[in-house]
């Protein structure tokens, strides 16, 4: 395994959380996610981001963050998708490790721990739900999206639906909002030249709550989406700094550049 002995104890993280709706699990959610705050080897935020709920969750996020020093928040005025709730996270972070789980609890923030060591060799960890506790259509829907994806874009990411990520700011910040984005976070940083190393985790049967996922929007959307990001691939540039010469920015120039705190 990799020593990661120098690298850890210069890095920080914030884990994104999205929410939508999901009033019954929040509070075990925090529960388990203060486990792995216990545990963590690095500073560690965590970053709610409230996909215009219209149930009890904002109040019950804002209660949190009011609590915990860990927690923070932000709140999309309406409700835009996951895609667009990981990215408002990835702009408003202020870390150098970027994470990503579901407040949904199926899977278990105490995985992160697995996924350090592999940083810095690595650019991004993607976990793998190895034993799924979902339903029979979700499982199939999900198999028939991932192999469709797989056969149509050849990234090697075993299962891109995994909500439990890590990825290198530098990399989190390059990839572009567009629909669907989520499905595609371990090409995009492979895109960029990145190397990603993906690990066995924990799946656990829902909480509480409804899934926000039919058979419609995880067989036939991630197909169109996936001919989208084939196009944005054939157009994808990279560029490297061969030399550079540059003054240091103004006091106003880096605190218009600087996301704000919320």
């Amino acid at each position: 395994m990799p020593d990661t002995t120098s690298y850890l104890p210069t890095q920080s993280l914030t884990v994104l959380v999205p929410v939508y709706n999901e009033e019954e699990s929040l509070g075990q959610f925090v529960v388990e996610m203060n486990k792995f705050l216990a545990e963590t080897p690095v500073p560690t935020t965590v970053l709610f981001v409230n996909d215009g709920s219209t149930d009890n969750s904002l109040a019950l996020v804002r209660e949190v963050c009011q609590q915990e020093p860990a927690y923070e928040f932000i709140s999309l005025s309406q409700n835009r998708g996951l895609s667009t709730a990981i990215k408002a996270g990835i702009d408003h972070a202020r870390t150098t490790l970027i994470g990503y789980i579901d407040s949904d609890i199926q899977t278990t923030p105490l995985d992160f721990l697995q996924f350090f060591p592999f940083f810095p060799e690595y650019d991004m960890v993607n976990g793998i739900r190895a034993k799924r506790q979902d339903t029979f259509v979700k499982k199939l829907s999900s198999k028939i999206a991932n192999g469709v994806r797989r056969t149509l874009i050849n990234d090697g990411i075993q299962d891109t639906g995994c909500p439990l990520k890590i990825i290198k700011i530098e990399y989190a910040r390059r990839i572009p909002l567009f629909h669907g984005m989520h499905r595609f976070l371990g090409a995009l940083v492979q895109l960029q030249g990145g190397k990603v190393k993906q690990l066995p985790v924990r799946h656990f049967p829902r909480f509480a709550g409804t899934a926000k996922y039919n058979l419609w929007n995880r067989a036939w959307k991630p197909l169109v989406d996936t001919f989208g990001f084939r196009w944005i691939r054939s157009r994808w540039k990279n560029y490297e700094i061969g030399e550079q010469h540059l003054g240091q920015p103004s006091e106003a120039a880096a605190a218009t550049a600087a996301p704000g705190r919320h």
